[in-house]
């Protein structure tokens, strides 16, 4: 599958400009044959915009819901896109999948919130594997800190995910995590992992883009540098099942010794 990660942070803040940088990626995307194309965090609003939290987040099936499948069909790729979502009284930092038809697939809400900022206004999302299925991949959901509990990833390996997307705000100092974290995970996991994360300064943040693709070998298939940037790449079943195949760690574990491991 030709994913595209776009690597921006937009314009915090302004809904509206966001949706028309996504539209313009969609197109060069797509025009690259790309059937998937992944934002960053909170990339509709903009990660650093302190108490607007609460008035921007829209439920998942909200206006810019529908404008986001929108840009889906009418580009012919599926989006997964990071926002704030909207449920009763609770926020949750969330992505959502909609496919190149525009139905929304699957919805994960962030359970692992990171820092003082995410905490006082977020919810934690209560549900570690959410799944989709598109053009045959099996697709699972996380965002950002989530993917540094290895639990979380290890979860969707053998729940048979096979492209993870994690739309992620990672700031300096801690791109190490882009740079050795995400492919380790790759490769101990046997899957794809497309991380991909803002860029520059944002409110007490900056954030370190470098935003990839890994394989199921460890390998970067793409990377983005520190700027503003759309990559693209191949997450390809045929080698993710023979790698799958030569590779032992799933089949070898031994659960009945890991109880400790999850006792609080």
């Amino acid at each position: 599958m030709r994913t595209a990660l776009l690597q921006s942070s937009g314009r915090p803040g302004s809904v509206a400009a966001n949706l028309k940088v996504l539209d313009e990626a969609a197109e060069r995307a797509a025009a690259a044959g790309a059937r998937l194309l992944v934002t960053p965090e909170m990339f509709l609003t903009g990660y650093a915009i302190g108490d607007d939290v609460p008035r921007l987040a829209e439920p998942a099936d909200g206006d810019a819901a529908d404008a986001v499948a929108d840009i889906a069909v009418r580009h012919g790729l599926a989006v997964a896109y990071g926002y704030p979502e909207r449920a009763d009284t609770h926020v949750f930092n969330s992505v959502q999948l909609i496919g190149a038809d525009g139905a929304r697939l699957a919805n994960y809400r962030k359970t692992h919130l990171f820092g003082c900022f995410e905490r006082d206004h977020f919810t934690p999302g209560e549900q570690t594997v959410v799944q989709a299925d598109l053009d045959g991949v099996r697709i699972g959901l996380m965002i950002c800190y989530d993917v540094e509990f290895p639990e979380n990833v290890r979860a969707h390996a053998l729940a048979g995910t096979d492209l993870l997307v994690v739309p992620t705000a990672q700031m300096h100092p801690f791109q190490f995590v882009a740079e050795s974290v995400v492919p380790v995970r790759a490769f101990e996991n046997q899957m794809y992992v497309a991380y991909v994360n803002r860029v520059g300064p944002e409110g007490e943040f900056e954030f370190v883009g470098l935003s990839t693709l890994a394989g199921p070998d460890g390998i970067a298939r793409t990377r983005a540098g520190r700027g503003e940037d759309l990559v693209i790449a191949d997450a390809d079943p045929a080698f993710l099942a023979a790698s799958r195949e030569a590779n032992p760690y799933l089949s070898d574990r031994r659960p009945g010794l890991y109880g400790p491991l999850v006792q609080a």
